[in-house]
């Protein structure tokens, strides 16, 4: 189970910075826009603060990997956590899909990561 834990983790951290590159590099390219639903203009005037989000998207992922480098199940747990966390906000105040997008892969990372121990 440790194996299935450390890739879903992986995968988590993948995602998140998959995130970062599109928040903070691909704000406003065609693709991202259709992804975010996003008109030109908007992505243009919310680029800062998307840039921003995606840092924090980069820290979750950074964490992540570094909770898997040190074999540290309470940091893989509480950057997991972060990530729940932030997938539910993200879903009651801006798209529902965030939750599945987010918040799902997290929690059955962290569902895989207390079973392993």
């Amino acid at each position: 189970m440790s194996v299935v834990a450390g890739v879903l983790v992986g995968l988590v951290a993948a995602l998140h910075l998959y995130f970062l590159v599109l928040e903070m590099f691909l704000w406003t390219a065609p693709r991202t826009r259709a992804a975010f639903g996003t008109t030109a203009e908007f992505a243009e005037a919310s680029k800062t603060l998307a840039a921003n989000q995606g840092l924090y998207n980069g820290f979750l992922a950074a964490g992540l990997v570094w909770g898997l480098i040190d074999r540290s199940v309470p940091f893989q747990a509480f950057f997991l956590g972060c990530v729940i966390v932030a997938g539910i906000y993200g879903a009651a105040t801006a798209s529902r899909r965030i939750l599945f997008v987010q918040a799902v892969p997290g929690a059955l990372a962290l569902a895989a990561v207390l079973l392993a121990r």
